[in-house]
């Protein structure tokens, strides 16, 4: 048996189960090479080597066109990136299901965009309610919610549909990846009147400090991307910087809105972890903290254990 005291693993916590298999690969290679040597301070440096896991929360890799999908996958799972596909529209909930299932470390929400509101109908609610009962790798409604920016003309619709992926999402308990864009005090108002029991996240947040406090003060969890990143997105940097550690979550939203030293490029899954350095620069901290709170944010909200 390797002599390494119990609380050595507790540096483990968040840690990638290919670097696990490293790490004893090199316990028992130092146990044979130092028999009468420093054992136990070998086996912390590798410790320190290891990756904590980053839970990208709102990722659509089912849509990237230059990358290959297949690798942009593997490509996160080996950095220790888990990833959640959020659907769009009526039909490709169904693609979203399919795809979370062909892949490990991948997990997906299903729910309808606001600009696809005039599309949904019962039977939508319907096919989600099949598909979660069915797949136990949806653990979400999303993503849904309200957008201004395009199009005023049926904003009642959009609410309507909203209101009734809310009451569905608290009917199956599970949490809300929220879209808001020139929408964010309707949203919440909405959120605050209708949301029983879903914890929700408010994606790729783009309004100001206050209003991330005011979220906050909901419970509502705030996810940042690849735009915490960019040189002038001084409202980004400033929820970045300022909100509590405790409700912060890491998204990518690729293929759009790649991070410095990406921007302009297709985006993908693993460019997370720039998102994780850039707010751990802006707070003066290390990566790993960023990592292994909004993990553990995540873990809470979706209910499972990334380890």
């Amino acid at each position: 048996m390797l002599p390494i005291s119990p609380f050595r693993f507790s540096n483990l916590g968040y840690m990638c189960a290919i670097d696990i298999v490293k790490l004893f690969s090199f316990m028992i290679l130092l146990y044979k090479k130092n028999e009468n040597g420093a054992r136990n301070s070998g086996c912390v440096i590798i410790i320190t080597m290891m990756k904590p896991y980053l839970i990208n929360t709102h990722s659509h890799a089912n849509m990237l066109k230059d990358t290959n999908i297949d690798e942009a996958m593997t490509n996160a799972s080996n950095e220790c990136i888990l990833t959640v596909i959020p659907s769009s529209t009526c039909e490709d909930i169904f693609e979203v299901s399919d795809f979370i299932t062909k892949y490990d470390n991948v997990y997906g929400y299903v729910g309808v965009y606001p600009e696809e509101a005039k599309n949904f109908t019962d039977k939508t609610l319907n096919d989600m309610e099949f598909l979660i009962k069915n797949n136990n790798k949806i653990i979400g409604i999303g993503e849904i919610g309200l957008d201004y920016y395009w199009d005023k003309s049926f904003n009642e619709v959009q609410k309507e549909v909203f209101i009734k992926q809310i009451e569905f999402a608290n009917q199956m308990n599970l949490p809300i990846n929220v879209h808001s864009r020139e929408s964010h005090f309707d949203t919440l108002d909405l959120l605050r009147k209708y949301n029983k029991n879903s914890i929700a996240i408010m994606h790729c947040f783009s309004g100001s400090l206050e209003f991330a406090k005011e979220c906050i003060k909901e419970g509502i969890y705030i996810s940042l991307g690849g735009v915490v990143t960019f040189k002038n997105a001084v409202k980004a940097k400033e929820v970045a910087s300022n909100i509590p550690l405790e409700y912060l979550l890491l998204e990518t939203d690729d293929p759009y809105l790649a991070p410095v030293p990406f921007r302009g490029k297709e985006n993908q899954p693993m460019y997370v972890k720039y998102v994780a350095q850039a707010i751990a620069d802006l707070r003066g901290i290390s990566v790993d903290n960023v990592a292994e709170q909004t993990t553990k944010n995540a873990e809470r909200i979706f209910k499972f254990n990334a380890k």
